[in-house]
């Protein structure tokens, strides 16, 4: 953005660029906390009920990782 459009942006939105930036990710990053959290209590409950055998459960927590691996690598990069 050059300086005419930064002015723009604060003018309109009350805060620069970067901050905005800052405030999303940061809400990505929370509302992916909580869905994982609330993920695996869910697997965890599952595989104690032995509804769920430990390879999925394991899947569950696994693919959480990854998830948040690559959303931290191209959020933060």
């Amino acid at each position: 953005m050059n300086a005419t459009q930064i002015t723009a942006f604060q003018a309109n939105g009350g805060m620069s660029p970067s901050i905005t930036a800052s405030v999303l990710t940061s809400l990505v990053f929370a509302a992916l906390l909580l869905w994982g959290a609330w993920a695996i209590r869910t697997a965890y409950s599952g595989w104690a009920e032995q509804r769920l055998n430990q390879r999925q459960f394991m899947g569950v927590v696994i693919r959480f990782i990854a998830m948040y691996l690559a959303l931290t690598f191209v959020l933060l990069s």
